[in-house]
């Protein structure tokens, strides 16, 4: 398999969950300013719409987007528990905590990385962040991690976006639960394997 990213960004999360299931894997730079791979190809001709992540397997099939590549991962490896079994209703409620995360927090960080954007527009998508941080940070009250005791791929997503807090100067000290999460998370030894060959470490 092949995972193409670009460091730092969204594609953190698969990056981290291939390393927590001990799946063999190769991993692809895609800089997301350049679209340009480390061969020379062009990134756009893997991928027409020029983002990360995406995952291609051994037969050349290709997967895009964060969530569905993650529980992809997670089925090759039950045994792991990255992800609950299809059909039930805990497997349901982490599609529930990857549609949150994918579209109230990572969509919501999108205008705060636009040049272009108004600082007035920004404003509103700080504030909504902040609602949304409080939210999670609630819903983490007396857990681990977002399903309960155990680690499954919705953390990784979230540590991946809540990552972004910082460069962005949003303040976290108002969510102890969020933070603690990012501090449980980050020290899991397969984030510390991903962070150092992103270079974010």
């Amino acid at each position: 398999m092949k995972l193409y990213y670009s460091p730092g960004a969204c594609s953190l999360s698969p990056h981290i969950v291939l390393r927590e299931a001990g799946l063999a894997f190769e991993a692809v730079m895609a800089p997301t300013k350049t679209h340009q791979l480390p061969d020379g190809t062009d990134y756009y001709t893997i991928n027409p719409l020029g983002y990360v992540p995406l995952l291609e397997l051994d037969d050349g099939t290709r997967l895009r987007e964060g969530p569905a590549i993650v529980q992809y991962i997670a089925d090759q490896v039950p045994n792991k528990n990255l992800a609950p079994a299809n059909g039930t209703l805990p497997r349901y409620r982490l599609q529930e905590w990857l549609t949150f995360i994918g579209t109230e927090i990572h969509k919501s960080f999108s205008p705060l990385f636009n040049p272009n954007m108004p600082e007035e527009g920004k404003k509103i998508y700080r504030e909504r962040l902040a609602n949304r941080f409080g939210f999670v940070n609630n819903e983490l009250a007396g857990k681990d991690y977002l399903m309960g005791d155990h680690f499954t791929v919705a953390d990784a997503y979230l540590y991946t976006v809540t990552r972004w807090a910082k460069p962005m100067a949003l303040d976290l000290s108002a969510f102890p639960n969020l933070q603690a999460h990012q501090q449980r998370v980050g020290a899991r030894p397969a984030v510390q394997e991903a962070l150092q060959v992103e270079k974010l470490a």
